[in-house]
């Protein structure tokens, strides 16, 4: 795709996802590309790699990563995220600025895989949950692949809004999610995880200041709702234990055993595109023979939120159930979790 179609295409996403100042940034960034400026002396060199249309998302964070760590004070004072107010002329003059002056640690920083644990999926994760566990009233062992700092892990701990004025989930949580969906109506039924396990080739530690701050960086920094959401299921992180694991999607799943009274739920959502055919095709072998032995007492379930093919607009809630490996798609959303709606 190349760098520039890469970074129109971030502008077109932000805009659509709701963050006006990230798309203005990557926007100029194009101008300022095209015309050799700054963004030229971290990414220009990085034009024909194999992920030059995947640089855009990687920069920014790293970009409000120092805003967080206090180290781009020039740059802070436009930046919702800290406090600051974005403006278009003076705001792009102190990014173009911290860009000249990192240029080394940013041109590094764009080749790292983002780190993202979007709070708002687990409307997926637990309506999905309810949805299974109203069919199958068995304690659940959450399983999660590609889970960065497992945050999502203690969807249960969060609190659902309707647009109707209902709720779902905990009355006193830090994470409180609005319109969290619409459709078919979701089953009230009684969720209880038993256990939280959560692997990552690269897992991040929500409960040091370290991984929070790079949980963080990845938010965009003028969606205070998202930050808000993002630090309430931190709090809450450190109330609720999760093991989290450094294991790549494959063996993880390869290692999974069902349990004799407990529902086992293997949960992933928005990384399965990251993987290689034969990782996809390898952890759904592992996942089928695994299905094969399961039984009424020891069910297996694979719950998901990815697009449908390579990536898109539409991005599908999936569950599959064994004994007998039966696949229904429950709803749809965005990539974010946002406009999620129940289907069956």
């Amino acid at each position: 795709m190349g760098v520039v179609a890469g970074l129109q295409q971030q502008a077109i996403d932000c805009e659509e996802l709701g963050s006006p100042m990230y798309a203005e940034l990557a926007r100029l960034m194009v101008d300022d590309y095209e015309l050799g400026g700054a963004s030229t002396g971290v990414l220009g060199s990085y034009e024909g790699h194999q992920n030059d249309e995947a640089l855009a998302l990687p920069l920014l964070a790293a970009v409000h990563r120092l805003v967080l760590a206090g180290e781009a004070p020039e740059l802070a004072g436009f930046y919702p995220s800290v406090g600051g107010v974005w403006d278009p002329v003076l705001g792009w003059e102190a990014f173009a600025q911290v860009l000249r002056s990192r240029v080394g640690e940013l041109r590094a920083a764009v080749l790292q895989r983002p780190q993202t644990n979007e709070v708002r999926r687990s409307v997926a994760l637990y309506g999905g949950l309810l949805q299974l566990v109203h069919e199958v009233p068995l304690p659940v062992r959450l399983m999660e692949i590609g889970s960065s700092a497992g945050l999502n892990l203690r969807a249960d701990h969060f609190r659902y809004n309707l647009a109707d004025g209902s709720s779902y989930g905990r009355a006193d949580s830090p994470v409180v999610i609005e319109d969290a969906w619409s459709g078919r109506e979701v089953p009230r039924a009684a969720l209880r995880i038993a256990e939280r396990v959560g692997s990552d080739v690269a897992p991040v530690n929500a409960l040091s200041e370290e991984g929070a701050r790079t949980l963080t960086s990845y938010v965009w920094a003028d969606q205070v709702e998202r930050l808000a959401r993002l630090r309430g299921a931190l709090a809450i992180a450190r109330e609720v234990p999760a093991d989290l694991r450094r294991a790549d999607a494959v063996s993880f799943v390869r290692g999974l055993e069902l349990s004799e009274g407990h529902l086992t739920v293997l949960w992933h959502s928005i990384m399965w595109t990251y993987l290689s055919k034969e990782d996809q095709a390898a952890v759904d072998a592992a996942l089928a023979d695994l299905g094969a032995q399961a039984g009424e007492s020891t069910p297996l379930a694979r719950l998901r939120l990815e697009p449908p093919g390579e990536w898109g607009d539409e991005f599908l809630v999936e569950l599959q159930t064994w004994p007998g490996g039966a696949r229904r798609v429950l709803g749809h959303a965005d990539p974010h979790g946002q406009g999620l709606v129940w289907t069956s």
